[in-house]
């Protein structure tokens, strides 16, 4: 993809909706994960930006590669989200976001991150996420 970082990986076929808004891509960066995608034309809303729904959708994909260390025996789902808009993020950025787990317990994971296009926060997101382990 132009203008995209070589780096990063992308899992396609793994969830259907983000195929299709996406791609959505990862890296592991130390013991953080880094995601970000291309903002395309399909991603942006009637003014031209990018859809919040579509910065939302992000969201949630990034902060599950955080809370499961990229699906590392467990998955998650989301119980909980909470978004807020800071600014517009323009066609063709690059927007990225480094997920934190702030807590996990037994049964949930807590993760927040900020969504940062061209160097401006986009975006902050919170969530709760309820831990799937894999059967056994």
């Amino acid at each position: 993809m132009s203008n995209f970082p070589e780096d990063y990986e992308t899992d396609p076929g793994f969830d259907p909706a983000e195929d299709h808004m996406g791609p959505f891509y990862w890296r592991k960066e130390g013991d953080d994960y880094r995601c970000a995608f291309l903002a395309e034309q399909k991603n942006c809303n009637v003014n031209g930006f990018v859809h919040g729904g579509v910065l939302m959708s992000f969201a949630d994909f990034a902060l599950c590669i955080g809370a499961t260390d990229h699906y590392n025996g467990e998955s998650v789902t989301t119980v909980s989200f909470s978004a807020d808009f800071m600014a517009a993020a323009e066609i063709g950025s690059i927007v990225e976001c480094v997920p934190r787990v702030v807590r996990r317990t037994g049964s949930l994971a807590f993760v927040s991150g900020d969504l940062v296009s061209e160097g401006t926060v986009v975006m902050t997101a919170s969530s709760v996420m309820k831990r799937l382990r894999e059967k056994s």
